[in-house]
Order: C-alpha cells, then structure tokens, then sequence
C-alpha cells in the first residue's frame, strides 16, 4: 500500500539526496532509544521508548537499557487487566492519556501495545498481552492505538508475530500450521492494522517455520503490507536481528538498539552482489525519515502537552476497576463498612501492580489497599490488619499464619490478598506451573476455615490453580491493575463501584488440561503448535473439558435481562439484536458476547468462535437495544489450498452469551457467499483434522503439508545460540562468566531490585551471540565472531 502523506512523498525527496553509506547508517537507531537524524534536511533524531501501559522512559544518557530509572509517569493497569474491559470507547480513553504523557516528554513513539495470544496461561509476559482471542485483542489494541496516535504520536503494535512464551525467545523456532497461523496468532494484528493504522509495528525475536520474524518478507511486506495496508515502519525488537541484509530485503526498516555500524559492512556488501537492491535501501531509508517527519508534524499539530496527573490517576482507577472481574460471590459483596473488617495479605500493604521487565513504569503515585480501606470506613468500621506472608516471597512463617487465623476469627467479614510474587511472572523467563506459592494456599485454606465470610482478592498477571481446601464466598481477580490499583480494589469491594471485568482469558483447572501444555517451553530450539486453534476456550468448549471459570465470565452487583433477542441478514451480513435491561438496584455494566458455531463442517473448527460484543452501562431500570454486525469474516476460514478466507454456505448457529459457556440465545442461518472464487470448496480444501486436541506428530505433518523439521542442536555454536549455551563447550565456559560480568556492568544490574535483575540475568542469558557483537558498542565485529566461534567449535568437546 503506498501512502498518501504529505510526509511519504518528502522522506523520498530526502532519500534521493542520501549516498549510500548515509542510507545504510540511517537503517539503525543512535543508541538504546533515539534513531539517527538528518538535521540539514528537515529530519530531527526521534525517540522511541517502552510501554505498553505506561511511559518508561529512560532518565540521562541513552546507552542502556534503563530500567531502574526512568522518568516518573502514570502505570495504567496491565494489558492483562484493560483486555478483561471489554470497553473499547475506555480503551480507547487510556491510550490518549498515554499519548500525552508521550508527547509531554518529547517522544514520537510509545512501544506498544502487545497484542500476541495467550497460548498458556504460564506465558511470563501474558500480564503485557490483552487475551486468548484474536477478536477480542484486535480490537482491544485496535482501540489503544487510536487513543494514541491521536495526540499525534505514534504507537507500536507488537511483537509479530506468533511469540507466545518467553523462554529462549530470542532463537526460538515455532512451528505453526498455516491455518492455526492465519486463524489464530495473525488474526489480532490483522484487526489492529486495518482499523487503527499504526505508526509502527515490531517484529519479534523467533523465528516462524524456520525463518527468522524479522527476516521474513512474507510476514514483513506479503502479509503486513501488501494483504493489510500496513504503511509505517517495522521496527526490531531489541537485539533482534539476525541477518541485517535480509532484514532489509524483508521489510524490517529499523534496527533498535544502535549496533553501532556492526551490520553496515555486510549491508554494503550484498548490494554490490545484487543480493539487495538498492530499491529495498531506498524504502527502508524513507520510512526512517518519513517516522522522523510524521512526529514532527504530530508537534506542530498538537504543540506541548499539559498533562493532568491527577486527572491521569482517577482514569487509571477507573480503568482498574473496569478490569476487575467478579469470579464467585455468594451475598458477602458488596461490603458493608461496618463491624469488624479483617484486612489480610501483604500485597495490601506492599502492592504488586504491574509486571517485571521492560514494561516497567515509575509511578507518579501508589495507592495501597490498605490506606484506601482506611479512608472508605473511617469510623464506621475496626480495620484491622495482618501481613499473613511476605510480599516478595509469597512465604509465611507460622507466626503470621496464627496472626491471620486469629483475626479471621474475630472479624465479621474478611478480605484477603494474595497471588503471585513478582519472582513469578516477569519477561524473561515462564512459569513451570500454575500454583501459588505454597505458603498462601495454606494461608487461604486457614483464614476461610475460620471465617467463611472471607473474599478473596487476586492479584496476579495470568491465572492461577484455584484448588482450595475452603473455598471462599466471594472472589474477585484484579490482575495487576496499575498505580491506582489500591484504591480501585476497595472502590468494587464497597461497592462504590461495580467489578465492570469479564474474563479475556479461561481460568483452567489444572495446566496439564491443557492441550498446549505438551509443548510449552520444552525443549531449548523450537517449539511445536500441535494443538493447533485448540486454545484457550476454543479448546475447553469443543473438547468437553470444564475451565474453573469460563472466557468471558464476570458477575456484577446488579442483575440483567436480555429480551427480543434476533439476527436479522442473509448471504453474509447478519445483524444481531438484544435488548438489555438492567433489573437490579444499582448501575452496572453487562457485556453481550456473539459466538458463531459452523452446524456442519467439512474442516475441523472449533465448536465456537467469538466474532463480536458490545458492552452497555445502564442505570437501574434502563433498557439498551444492543446491535452487533456480523460479517463474511465471521463465517470464514482460511483455506490453505487458495491462500484466502473462504466461507463454506451452509447452516451457522449465532450464539448470544454472556461467557462462552452462558449462552442466552441461539439462532441458525443459512449463510451463502456468491461470490466468485469465495467458496470453500471441501473435495479440495480439505485438510485432515487431529483425532484429538494435540496432533500426533504424523497428524501434525498432514497439517504442515511437509515433514517436521528436526530442531536445531545446540552444538555447533552459532549466531543464534545463547549466552548460556557457551557453558556446552570447554572454552566457552570460561569465557561466558567473562562475558556474563561485562554485560551485567553495561546493563548495571548491580543497582536494580532483585526482581528486575532476575529478569535481566535470564534475559542475557538467552542473549544470542550475535547480541553480543551488537552491544559491543562497536568492540566487536561479526568477523570476529564467525572466529571465535569457529574456535570455540573445534574445542567443544
């Protein structure tokens, strides 16, 4: 897709007054976060720098990573909270202030959102990531973009695509099925592209069916661009890049951080071989110069930013308890501040309100559940409060323990906080397993044996194992809900406002439920999707396997009804009508879900698919007419055999629900698509589906349509193998504590907190060897590599 823009056309009239040697420069950034500027023509040094749900930009120089300090800025809560909103008009409200406080610190692009599935819920980085399904976190990211970039700054969708876990995600191969690709992990992006138009999209670190993402011109430019209309810019992730030259030729624009000229040789060297042309150099350039000038047009339009951080903050709490889902409750909520209220649960006191890593913002503020119960109940009510474990830890010792189970038992109602240590979930690196920290499971079992009247308040960036010996009355999930978390946590607990949260994701029973559990994080060089689009409810729903709580369950404070519920349509646009009602005595917020089921299916497909929602806030006794469009997409698959969605005529049951498992209604239509070429044509289409929710790796093949191929070993060394993969050979050894010292001093890990440096030592452990050349900051070239690890090679024994 060309682009219009003024900004389009004048970047190439710079680029054609560039000799090569500067266009090659201008392919990767200054340092750690500015890109490099032409100053004497028209285009200044622009900086990018992290989000997703808060500014994180780095104070001083600009030569590291930055993680222990950064300016202060509003934490909005996590996209694992803003996903469970359902509330793209709200969605669409945080982005813009997140744009502000982006423009306000002279920023052109804010890193994201981050949009990629969640596969397992033991993902370590699922708290960035907005839900299990592609509908609902394209439209989700869709709605943050455009709150973005209409303070006339940027956003970046990332991380593109299929990466799904964290461990040895830098080198990691997957292997996905076409289908489950196009269906599933590319579908989110696809919807944020084409209905916000992002400034930038970032490629990720593995590779997809044996092609690094970033040196993909059928991912970058085929799909990206020329199916999607993508015009902006590809950016890498940090470190990402693999092979400069190709990246070029695929449609990856921009290398962050600087590799300080590491890459420019070779870059030279294959457009003199007519490996690249110098076509592809002149576009990647210009969409370098044309990111410079849009951010320049964006500050004369927009002009300096007043930020309101006040005004900030109260979004932020309302955001947090729009995200807040009620899971259970059996009359104990709303409470009432009155008698003795029993406050237990070190996050109370110490909050965990966002995640580790580089998503880590420095708040301008911190409210704590403990001082927002104190002010809700004043004098009306004793609040008395007890740690019960340690914060950092999640571990108790038996004298807190006795503390918690003697004021549970004086207490008339109790709240208690528990959920995962920061220790647990972070970039870098997944869980092994779902449970809580032992200590708290036997701190819940005790607090609710001695009043049962206990809620329990979760705070965690990705589900948990719920399997409690007591159960308590009432639960509430409140993720990791940002600076205002505290405060919003005690507005729904008092009913000040209500819980507006329906799950983005299924709560499981157990991890080894799951299909994907069987390869997640498995083996060190690749990873197989053999469940294929059985993920999250789409696997729960078409197999019969109960999750603890349903996709798109939440309950609320008042009650609802849904009447003259109809589809109208034919062919391939249908429109679905509710009219909501709210029956109770409270405002409240209800979420009307669409699920569309294929009656009769040649291809396999799941027993149900969201294909879209609305969510309406009524006032008691209100009614809304609720529509819903559907359209050809929402019949379609993608068939493999034709390269395009196809729909297959026939009978689809329209499903209206308040979760995947609550369904309020059902209608079957007849759905035709005439158009030519646009039908699924089964005798040839057909690919063989698994006889159960994980192919055999032989089913998996039929699927693939080729053989597997055979993961790449650790030995020999390559560009590719980590850090941590020296350690394989003798040589290596005693060369990576070396190596290990050196970048910890660059990264000044000896000045983070433990949870940030525990991320990062997993990070640079996973750090490729070709990383290593472009963090040199120019020490190292990738000559001096190939004989190193030629070297190293020859001696791995």
């Amino acid at each position: 897709m060309t682009s219009t823009r003024p900004e389009t056309a004048a970047a190439s009239a710079v680029v054609a007054r560039l000799g090569r040697e500067q266009k090659i420069a201008m392919l990767s950034g200054a340092d750690f976060w500015n890109t490099k500027g032409l100053p004497g023509h028209g285009a200044e040094a622009v900086m990018v720098t992290d989000g997703p749900h808060g500014l994180r930009k780095q104070r001083g120089n600009n030569d590291h990573v930055g993680l222990g300090d950064s300016v202060p800025a509003t934490c909005f809560p996590t996209a694992a909270t803003l996903g469970s909103t359902w509330d793209a008009p709200l969605l669409e409200q945080v982005g813009a202030a997140l744009g502000r406080e982006v423009r306000a610190e002279n920023v052109a692009v804010l890193l994201g959102p981050g949009l990629n599935i969640k596969r397992h819920p033991g993902g370590g980085r699922n708290f960035e990531y907005l839900s299990e399904d592609p509908f609902l976190a394209g439209k989700a990211a869709a709605a943050l973009v455009r709150g973005i970039q209409s303070e006339g700054v940027g956003a970046c969708l990332k991380h593109f695509a299929v990466n799904n876990q964290e461990n040895r995600r830098m080198s990691l191969d997957t292997i996905v099925d076409e289908r489950t690709l196009r269906e599933l992990y590319l579908a989110g992006f696809e919807t944020a592209v084409i209905e916000s138009q992002p400034w930038t999209v970032m490629c990720a670190y593995n590779l997809v069916n044996g092609e690094h993402a970033g040196e993909s011109r059928r991912l970058l430019t085929g799909i990206l661009r020329d199916e999607w209309g993508f015009d902006g810019l590809v950016m890498s992730d940090w470190l990402a890049v693999f092979d400069r030259p190709a990246g070029v030729h695929a449609g990856l624009d921009l290398e962050m951080p600087s590799s300080q000229g590491s890459w420019d040789g070779r870059v030279s060297k294959a457009l003199d071989s007519g490996e690249l042309s110098e076509a592809d150099l002149d576009i990647a350039c210009a969409r370098v110069v044309e990111l410079a000038l849009r951010a320049a047009s964006g500050r004369r339009e927009h002009g300096d930013a007043v930020v309101d951080f006040d005004a900030q903050h109260a979004l932020a709490r309302t955001a947090a308890a729009a995200g807040t889902v009620l899971l259970a409750n059996e009359g104990l909520l709303p409470l009432a501040p009155s008698g003795t209220i029993g406050l237990i649960g070190g996050f109370a006191e110490t909050p965990r309100y966002q995640g580790a890593g580089s998503s880590q913002v420095n708040p301008t503020r911190l409210d704590t559940a403990l001082d927002a119960m104190r002010a809700r109940v004043g004098t009306d009510a004793e609040l008395v409060y007890a740690p019960g474990y340690d914060a950092r830890t999640g571990t108790s010792s038996a004298a807190q323990l006795e503390e918690a189970r003697a004021l549970a038992t004086r207490s008339d109602a109790v709240v208690l906080m528990a959920g995962l240590p920061a220790s647990y979930e972070s970039e870098g690196f997944d869980r092994d397993h779902l449970r809580l920290p032992d200590d708290m499971y036997a701190l819940v079992n005790a607090v609710v044996t001695a009043n049962p009247r206990t809620v329990l308040v979760l705070i965690n960036g990705a589900p948990v194992e719920l399997d409690f010996v007591a159960e308590p009355v009432s639960i509430v999930e409140a993720y990791l809900g940002g600076q205002a978390a505290g405060s919003a946590i005690v507005d729904v607990l008092f009913g000040d406002t209500e819980p507006g949260g329906r799950l983005a994701e299924s709560i499981p029973v157990k991890a080894s439920d799951l299909p994907s559990d069987a390869d997640f994080a498995t083996h060190p060089t690749q990873v197989r999707y053999r469940e294929g689009l059985n993920v999250g409810y789409r696997f729960h729903d078409t197999w019969g396997v109960a999750p603890r709580y349903a996709f798109g369950h939440g309950l609320s404070y008042t009650t609802f009804e849904w009447t003259d519920a109809a589809v109208t349509g034919s062919g391939v646009e249908f429109t679905v009508s509710v009219t909501v009602t709210n029956t109770g005595e409270r405002p409240g917020s209800e979420v009307v879900q669409v699920y569309v089921h294929d009656v009769a299916s040649t291809l396999f497909r799941p027993e149900q698919e969201l294909k879209g929602f609305a969510k309406v806030h009524l006032e008691p006794g209100a009614s809304e007419r609720v529509t819903i469009p559907l359209g050809r997409r929402a019949f379609a698959v993608w068939d493999v055999a034709s390269s395009g969605w196809l729909v297959e005529n026939g009978e689809f049951e329209v499903r209206v629900a308040a979760s995947s498992r609550d369904i309020r209604f059902r209608e079957v239509v007849s759905v035709a698509d005439d158009g030519d070429g646009a039908q699924l044509r089964p005798a040839v289409t057909a690919v063989p589906a698994p006889a159960g929710p994980v192919a055999t790796e032989a089913e998996f093949e039929k699927i693939l349509g080729r053989r597997l191929p055979t993961p790449r070993p650790l030995l020999p060394l390559t560009y590719d193998s980590g850090i941590d993969d020296l350690k394989l050979t003798w040589l290596g050894r005693r060369l990576h504590g070396v190596l290990m010292s050196q970048i910890a001093r660059n990264f000044d890990i000896g000045e983070m907190d433990e949870q940030t440096a525990t991320m990062l030592r997993a990070v640079i452990g996973q750090m490729p060897l070709r990383g290593v050349v472009v963090n040199s900051g120019g020490r190292l070239s990738f000559d001096v590599l190939d004989k190193l690890l030629a070297v190293l090679n020859l001696g791995r024994h």
